[in-house]
Parts: structure tokens; C-alpha cells; sequence
């Protein structure tokens, strides 16, 4: 494995759209270029609210499958604007519509897929109960809008992590934020740090030695994954390119482009298991959640780990 440090920057702006449609535009902005693979590693050095320096670390095992070697990719400033109704409620689908431009508010139209998708977003609620992945459409408009209908579980804050590539730049991600109306739901228990999640036919275990957790040290996760006759997979089918991916967030408050990784599974995992190099930027409590697909069902399980 190769790491590198990129210096990148990060311009987190907010803006009020008007407009005379019943739409409220939130317009938060936090970019950052990912490089070409996406097990990224990033530390804020200042506030969020200013010009923020971080630093990248890249893992080669977690590459993108639609980087051409030796191919020079430009560097960009984007900003993404989300555009959604008012009092949006619970379980009721709506259009999340997101513009990209670039800081001077110029529309970005065109884009490289990666992973199979133009836009990949997570959404997840602040409390991190809640974690969705989905791909809005590009309306190829122009205007670098991207679109999904989407419907909200619960009340309460919500972050999205938008995940994209503009024509031949580094990939970037922009961070929003979105509040829906309605009653937050009271936990039903507390959150557990189990290392064994059972998913219809499929349980994961997580096999990690928790002493081994620490901030900025290289560790590998394996995650061990047999079938209801404890039989190891062998049946696993690629997923938006990969063998598996894996989404980890810090629980922080608020969320930012910092807390936010995401890692492609080795290619040469031993069968029945899924291997991910890691390293975690920060101390604290981290949610990852594995996704993976077998007979064309993607399953996702979570595990919650303190990192020291």
C-alpha cells in the first residue's frame, strides 16, 4: 500500500437562494477533492466555518476502477446547492434537487462516472441512527443539476454527503444539511458495540482487536461473513464496482466533510471474508457501515467502534 498527502482546501459557504417557487434552497458547501481512490483520511485544522486547510491520506487498495494511470487530473473549487420543498415531513417522498457550480456560481456540466454513477449520496441523521446511499439523475440541463425523490424516515437534522466527479478533476465531496419537521424518535435501546450483525441469511462479523483502534495508525478490518448454515459467501456479487464498500462517519456534532470515509474492499480478500485497510484520523466514536451484494440484493450491516 502507497500513501500520499495531498494539500487541499476547503471552502464551506452558505447562501440563501430566492426565488418564487415553494422551494427552500439550502445551500450548504463543503468541497474537497478526493483523490483517484476513496479511502480518504482528513483532519481539520480550523473551524468550519472559514477556509479550512485538511490533509488527505490515499490508499491504492481502495482505487478507482475508472482512474487512468499517468492521466494528469485538474483541480477544481465546486460548491453543491440543495434545493428542497418547505416543511418537509416524514415518509412523504420529495424532489431533492442539487446544483453544482463552481465558487463564482458558474454551473459544473460535466462529469466522470466512478463506481458506476455519476453522484453517489449518503445520507445519514446527525444522531447516525439513520444511513442511506442513493444516486440522484443528472438532468444534464446545463445548470449541473442533479435529482432524486426521496423520503425522509423521522424528524430531526440531517447531513448529506455528495460524492462526484467533475469531466477529467480530482472527485470531490460536498456536505449538506437539511432539517425535517416532526418528532425525533426516543432510541429504543442503546446503541451496542457488537461485532456480530445477522442479516437474513447473512451474518458479519467484524474481526478486529479493539486495542488495535488507535487514531492515525494503519490497521486492517476484516469483516468474516457466512450464511445461515455458517457456510463461508461464496456468492458474492461485485457492488457499484467493488468487491464491497464501506461508509464510516465520526459521530461529532455538526458533521463535516472531516468526519466522512469512504473505502472500497480488497480485491484479494480470502473467500467468505471482505478486507479493508483503514486508518482513523481522529479519536472518538466512529459508525461504519459494510455494504455488499449477494443474488442481487445489496445488504448493508453497521458497527459502531471507539477509536483511542
Amino acid at each position: 500500500m502507497k500513501n500520499s498527502l495531498l494539500g487541499i482546501s476547503v471552502i464551506t459557504l452558505l447562501t440563501l437562494i430566492q426565488g418564487c417557487s415553494q422551494k427552500t434552497p439550502l445551500t450548504a458547501i463543503t468541497t474537497s477533492p478526493h483523490t483517484a481512490n476513496h479511502n480518504q483520511h482528513l483532519t481539520p485544522n480550523s473551524s468550519p466555518t472559514s477556509s479550512t486547510s485538511l490533509t488527505s491520506e490515499n490508499n491504492e487498495h481502495s482505487q478507482h476502477q475508472n482512474h487512468q494511470e499517468g492521466k494528469e487530473e485538474k483541480s477544481i473549487n465546486t460548491q453543491a446547492k440543495l434545493n428542497i420543498p418547505q416543511d418537509v415531513t416524514p415518509n412523504k417522498p420529495v424532489n431533492l434537487i442539487i446544483d453544482i457550480t463552481d465558487t463564482q456560481g458558474k454551473a459544473i456540466n460535466k462529469f466522470d462516472k466512478f463506481q458506476e454513477k455519476i453522484m453517489h449520496l449518503i445520507i445519514v441523521s446527525d444522531d447516525l441512527r439513520f444511513f442511506d446511499h442513493v444516486h440522484p439523475d443528472y438532468k444534464n440541463n446545463g445548470n449541473g443539476s442533479f435529482q432524486v425523490k426521496y423520503t425522509f424516515p423521522a424528524g430531526g437534522e440531517y447531513t448529506l454527503f455528495s460524492d462526484y466527479k467533475p469531466a477529467e478533476s480530482n472527485e470531490r465531496v460536498s456536505v449538506m444539511k437539511t432539517s425535517i419537521k416532526g418528532t425525533i424518535p426516543l432510541p429504543k435501546s442503546l446503541e451496542k458495540f457488537e461485532q456480530t450483525k445477522t442479516l437474513s441469511d447473512t451474518k458479519v462479523t467484524l474481526n478486529v482487536d479493539n486495542a488495535s483502534l488507535k487514531a492515525r495508525k494503519d490497521i486492517m478490518l476484516k469483516f468474516k461473513l457466512v450464511d445461515n448454515k455458517n457456510q463461508p459467501i461464496k456468492d458474492l456479487q461485485p457492488y457499484l464496482g467493488e468487491k464491497a464498500h464501506l461508509v464510516t462517519i465520526k459521530s461529532s456534532s455538526p458533521l463535516t466533510n472531516a468526519d466522512y470515509i469512504h473505502s472500497h474492499g480488497m480485491k484479494d480478500s480470502a473467500p467468505g471474508e471482505i478486507d479493508f485497510h483503514a486508518k482513523f484520523p481522529q479519536a472518538g466514536t466512529y459508525k461504519m457501515w459494510l455494504q455488499f451484494q449477494r443474488n442481487g440484493n445489496v445488504k448493508t450491516a453497521d458497527f459502531w467502534v471507539n477509536v483511542k
